[in-house]
């Protein structure tokens, strides 16, 4: 019998993933050149390093094993056989991290290394092996069973959505929540591009005007709170039917919210000062969502998808008014520039893009056409599939 087909959010995580893996790999993306003397042999025996830290033997055997497990998981839940899912997971990781040493001898201040390849398929193995187990032991089954009782159909985008915005909260925000600052990168960006043309000018009015904007007020430093952590509460009710499901996973956002802005703020200035991001707006921004949240729980999924294209369009106009602060820029500076690069590339571009990819989603769901009625897939309890005599 051939194993069932779904539609799983490890897919699309699987491809993110990877290509996060690929930017922390080759940023800076600059001073591309071919060495003199690099022959065919040079791009396939990467050479052994003459140093190494214990943090980049562990950074470099644990950052794989996500994409061991994803790569594993989507092409199980989409269909394919177990020994197929092993090898190809197996291969594909330790493929693409291939790929990437062999090309960083175009970068000057990167440096194969066989040891980094060595570590990353063998953390990618390491993944699969975790994702198998856990298939063997019927995680997978129950997991398929429990996401029939709590969300709609075609709801994988939605699920990755909710499972990537925690992350995006580790890297640092200019105010608590406030995803989406992306405007600032762009300009400063734009201003490279235009250096030395005759353009040059108005790229520095744009990068002028934003240094001159003042800080946001309390008021508006809390609508930010309030909207940042009741985005993904309405990124949920999009996708789940209207009862007390929705009032534990509002609960759970505010709590997870919490937890990954403390431990960002420890990653960034010390454990000592974990929580020093509680500013006076914050705990009651945080309070006006969690019970913005529960009223809201018996919205219809699509008017919630429409509350959440408000909600996340006020957040990103607000933010994108919020002025880089000295502590603001010394953070950033922490990451690009310290040891946190290896995570750098993934918790940077779903900080930046979330609201962005989540505003898309919802659009989506509020233009789409309403399927018929949407039968449970999971097991019933007498063993036999809903409809169907056992």
């Amino acid at each position: 019998m051939a194993p069932a087909r779904h539609r799983s959010s490890a897919a699309p995580l699987a491809a993110l993933y990877a290509a996060l893996i690929a930017y922390a790999s080759l940023s800076p993306f600059t001073g591309w050149s071919v060495p003199a003397g690099l022959s065919l042999a040079g791009w396939v025996q990467l050479p052994w390093p003459r140093y190494w830290t214990p943090f980049d033997v562990v950074s470099n055997l644990l950052g794989y094993m996500p994409l061991g497990a994803l790569l594993f998981g989507a092409v199980v839940r989409s269909g394919g056989r177990v020994g197929v899912a092993l090898a190809g997971a197996a291969a594909g990781g330790a493929v693409l991290s291939f790929m990437l040493e062999a090309l960083q001898n175009l970068l000057p201040q990167r440096v194969p290394s066989s040891l980094d390849w060595v570590l990353n398929a063998g953390g990618t193995f390491l993944g699969v092996l975790f994702a198998w187990s856990v298939h063997a032991l019927g995680g997978l089954d129950r997991w398929q069973v429990l996401r029939d009782r709590w969300f709609i159909g075609h709801s994988a985008g939605g699920i990755a959505l909710l499972l990537l915005w925690p992350l995006g909260l580790l890297f640092p925000t200019p105010v608590p929540f406030g995803l989406g600052q992306v405007l600032i990168r762009l300009q400063e960006a734009m201003g490279a591009a235009l250096a030395a043309t005759p353009w040059e000018a108005w790229a520095e009015g744009w990068l002028t005007a934003q240094a001159s904007f003042t800080p946001l007020s309390r008021a508006s430093e809390w609508l930010v709170v309030v909207l940042g952590a009741l985005a993904p509460c309405l990124v949920a009710f999009a996708i789940v039917p209207p009862g007390w499901r929705r009032l534990v996973l509002v609960v759970g956002a505010v709590l997870l919210g919490t937890l990954s802005m403390t431990l960002s703020t420890a990653l960034n200035f010390g454990p000592q000062h974990a929580l020093t991001w509680i500013t006076p707006p914050t705990v009651p921004g945080l309070a006006a969502a969690l019970v913005t949240g529960m009223l809201a729980w018996r919205l219809p999924r699509r008017g919630a998808a429409a509350a959440g294209l408000i909600a996340l369009t006020a957040l990103v106009l607000l933010v994108a008014q919020a002025p880089s602060d000295p502590y603001y820029a010394e953070s950033l500076l922490a990451w690009e520039q310290g040891r946190f690069i290896r995570f750098h590339g993934a918790a940077q571009w779903v900080g930046w893009l979330w609201p962005y990819v989540a505003l898309g989603y919802l659009f989506g769901r509020v233009v789409a056409r309403d399927g018929p009625p949407r039968e449970r897939r999971g097991i019933a309890r007498n063993g036999a599939e809903p409809g169907v005599s056992p």
